[in-house]
């Protein structure tokens, strides 16, 4: 049986601080409108994150003064189903990655076939 990892939320949100750091900033450069958090739960058990908004593919002319895209980490639920400290830093990798990959228009289906389902 899995053990669930213990680590603080500080600690978990300097890790999800350590990944966004790790992505090249000629990609971060073009997100827009975007907001990073870490959540303790997910509102349905197995999540891992959540991108909630227009992504940037979809946005035209017509996109202004809205509020700005979520992206949520959810901390408790990583912990959960690692079960190293090393495996919940890569999950947390994994997560950014894949969460911030649907703020550019990228769907779960394509990031499956890229290895980042």
């Amino acid at each position: 049986m899995r053990s669930v990892v213990e680590l603080t939320l500080a600690r978990f949100e300097e890790l999800v601080a350590d990944a966004l750091d790790a992505i090249p900033e000629n990609l971060t450069g073009y997100m827009d409108n975007v907001v990073i958090t870490v959540a303790e739960n997910p509102p349905e058990q197995g999540l891992l994150g959540l991108y909630e908004g227009v992504p940037l593919t979809e946005r035209g002319e017509g996109y202004f003064g809205v509020l700005p895209d979520q992206i949520s980490i959810y901390w408790r639920e990583i912990c959960a189903v690692c079960s190293t400290p090393e495996e919940v830093v890569e999950e947390v990798r994994i997560t950014v990655i894949h969460e911030i990959a649907h703020h550019f228009g990228i769907d779960d289906e394509r990031l499956h076939d890229l290895g980042w389902g």
